[in-house]
């Protein structure tokens, strides 16, 4: 018999789907035990805007890591000495998809941590300013609006701006992101 940790086991159980509808009812009651901080679909406020108290320093290491983790080997991002001689910055930039990750990331224990089902995509993403290693970026997230899922009615989609910023002020990041987010009850918020 094989005999899973603790943590493994409940992801198992959690993706075992039951057709009377008793997984979901099941997950949202175990959601609500353990606290986690995510916001339901109705909690959302359209204009609000979250100011994370989460800020991280970005290393060598994360940008190495994850320019190779995904096969990128783009010089610019890991040789020293291309990055000083040939390009404008004097030095590697960070990896623009680490950056979005991170602005992301960072975003999720006040937002969707929990309650989210799903990103649905992202655009208008840009990088108006470089990241470098030793830069310490936090993020704001405004939620542009809410709309109630036309086809599951315990669920919703909800518009986040986010923004990244330097230790400067500098804005370096920004993205649109859809999520399709849990709902409390099938009524309007």
């Amino acid at each position: 018999m094989l005999i899973l940790p603790a943590p493994f086991r409940v992801l198992l159980r959690e993706a075992i789907t039951y057709p009377t509808g008793r997984r979901r009812d099941s997950l949202r009651k175990k959601r609500d035990r353990t606290g986690m901080p995510g916001l339901y679909f109705e909690e959302f406020e359209e204009g609000h805007i979250f100011k994370h108290p989460i800020r991280r320093t970005v290393t060598e290491t994360d940008n190495v890591l994850f320019s190779t983790m995904t096969m990128n080997p783009a010089a610019l991002h890991l040789d020293h000495h291309y990055a000083e001689t040939e390009t404008e910055f004097g030095k590697p930039l960070v990896n623009s998809l680490f950056t979005l990750g991170l602005m992301i990331g960072i975003s999720v224990n006040d937002t969707t941590h929990g309650t989210t089902i799903a990103n649905l995509g992202m655009t208008d993403i840009s990088f108006p300013k470089p990241v470098f290693q030793g830069d310490t970026l936090r993020v704001e997230t405004r939620v542009v609006s809410k709309r109630r899922s036309k086809s599951r009615p315990l669920a919703g989609i909800v518009t986040f701006e986010h923004k990244a910023y330097n230790q400067h002020g500098v804005e370096v990041a920004t993205c649109i992101r859809q999520a399709f987010m849990h709902a409390k009850s099938t009524e309007e918020a």
